[in-house]
């Protein structure tokens, strides 16, 4: 027997392999609980022969918030990501169009239609036009939601790989003079001081100097060692100048290990910003705007300048976007040494020139520094050390 009734409601009862079924279909019409006990028996049978039976398709404010619970575990060592994505989520579910949807229903339209409204929207903070690469992590948000809700095997694909990301305006990237680089560094607080100058002679990215740890520096053998990141290449080994050399060993003297940027109130954690003391600098030293980030565009840019190979300069800046170089070339520590020793030179160099320019012009008087190419390159010879 498959049916009977209980009551009101008729429940299946069948038997699958020796097994024996029981569970109220929930249904009062008989048609409708046959309909159920078909279904049930044909997942059975998928089951026996291995077919994966699919979960559900999930309402998109479900979606979204298991995808969130997901990330805040997933990111744990990048806690940024999660708060990006956090953030970006709530525009996301506020669309009329997409709440209360199942995800399945969401079509490349309806996030088109997203798209250009918030294109339009302005910011609370700032009361500005929203930037293109506002609009365009949200979208970012929304992708990664759909490929986790995916991995459930839904049998759709996911909506907005069909929508063109908006295009992005990279006028906030500049590169610093070394006059406002004398002139910002002399402005900030040690902290910030600190960060800035190691992101101008490495290249890093400032989450990676927040974490820095004193057990990963080799001072005796010049380099730094970054053991996390998302991908293989932003785990990497950074040969270090002497002015970043000389900014580490004055901030790990007297330690035993831990953060070398440790936040004020909790040792035992890094710092996670700079930026309040980043606005003081710049406000103070009347250097025009600039983010702390573009100290490490300014690095990328003078390593350029200076005749940086590409593969070179991918493998120092962790770059992913690069790996496709990386496969056709490897740099050695060697040669990405060299590559930084030039690096170093090339920078005195030009701001030689710049201050020469500056008494020429101004006739003021301007902070020394070494008169020639020449003493710089003698004064690195005496001073950098052999990689092993």
């Amino acid at each position: 027997m498959a049916l009977l009734k209980r009551g009101s409601v008729w429940w299946l009862d069948i038997r699958f392999e020796g097994i024996r079924y029981q569970r109220s279909t929930k249904e009062r019409n008989k048609n409708n609980a046959q309909v159920i006990v078909a279904a049930f028996r044909t997942a059975l049978a998928n089951k026996r022969v291995g077919i994966i039976e699919r979960k559900p398709v999930p309402l998109f404010g479900g979606a979204m918030k298991g995808f969130l619970a997901w990330s805040k575990e997933e990111h744990r060592e990048h806690p940024g990501t999660y708060r990006r994505y956090e953030a970006s989520s709530k525009p996301l579910l506020s669309f009329h169009r997409f709440k209360g949807k199942p995800i399945d229903e969401i079509t490349p339209a309806m996030i088109e239609k997203y798209k250009t409204r918030r294109g339009t929207q302005k910011g609370k903070r700032t009361g500005r036009v929203l930037r293109p690469a506002t609009v365009n992590r949200e979208l970012a948000c929304l992708k990664a939601m759909f490929n986790h809700s995916l991995k459930d095997r839904h049998n759709f694909e996911n909506p907005v790989s069909e929508v063109e990301f908006l295009a992005e305006e990279n006028e906030q990237t500049r590169v610093l003079s070394f006059d406002e680089q004398r002139k910002y560094l002399a402005a900030a607080s040690p902290n910030v001081r600190d960060v800035a100058t190691l992101m101008l002679e490495t290249g890093m990215r400032p989450e990676e100097i927040y974490r820095i740890r004193a057990e990963n520096i080799e001072l005796s053998r010049a380099y730094l060692f970054v053991p996390f990141g998302k991908t293989s290449a932003a785990r990497r080994r950074i040969p270090l100048t002497a002015t970043a050399r000389a900014v580490l060993k004055k901030r790990i003297e007297g330690q035993q290990g831990g953060y070398v940027f440790p936040h004020r109130k909790d040792p035992q954690r890094h710092i996670t910003t700079a930026d309040k003391g980043h606005k003081a600098a710049l406000r103070d030293s009347k250097v025009s705007q600039f983010r702390l980030y573009d100290c490490r565009h300014t690095w990328a840019t003078r390593a350029a300048e200076a005749g940086m190979d590409m593969p070179t300069l991918a493998a120092l800046l962790g770059h992913s976007k690069l790996n496709m170089v990386m496969r056709y070339a490897h740099p050695q520590e060697e040669h990405q040494a060299d590559a930084v020793r030039r690096l170093e030179v090339f920078n005195a160099a030009k701001e030689i020139a710049e201050v020469e320019a500056q008494k020429r012009a101004t006739g003021e008087m301007v902070p020394t520094v070494p008169t020639t190419v020449a003493e710089t390159e003698s004064v690195l010879q005496e001073t950098t050390p052999t990689l092993n």
